[in-house]
């Protein structure tokens, strides 16, 4: 038996208005800091937009380092047993403040951000998830 199509029409807000759920993340703008090379390092800046509820805020900025994004991972692996977290882009031991290297490991954190982040069990079930991507105060020490 075939469905018949819904004839009802829908509204412009409907159509046009706000997705019922959504989430975006961005990372962008890396910064590199500290002066030699064993000082160096890369923050790069979160960017989040949101309305689903599990997050605090609807609009957020945070800059994380490389180092805490592999804390967050390791925090996220012992909390969510049910769920296999993705890798990070690898460490990288030669040029590593090349802008070509930069820009692949930004894309590389992006990739991860999302996939964590639109997960339906660690949006509910994490309690650092929301922290690592909206809170400036976020300690990779206090998990």
């Amino acid at each position: 038996m075939q469905s018949l199509p819904d004839s009802r029409q829908q509204s412009y807000e409907e159509i046009y208005g706000a997705p019922e759920n959504f989430l975006e993340i961005e990372v962008r703008n890396p910064q590199t800091s500290g002066t030699g090379p064993r000082s160096m390092y890369t923050t790069y800046e979160i960017v989040c937009r949101t309305n689903i509820p599990a997050f605090k805020t609807r609009q957020s900025v945070v800059r994380r380092r490389y180092s805490d994004f592999e804390h967050f991972r390791d925090i996220l692996e012992r909390e969510s047993s049910r769920v296999t977290i993705p890798p990070l882009p690898g460490k990288v031991f030669t040029n590593r403040f090349s802008d070509e290297v930069i820009e692949g490991r930004r894309q590389g954190l992006e990739k991860f951000l999302r996939i964590v982040a639109g997960h339906p069990l660690l949006q509910t079930g994490s309690k650092v998830l929301g922290a690592f991507i909206q809170d400036p105060a976020w300690d990779r020490n206090s998990w």
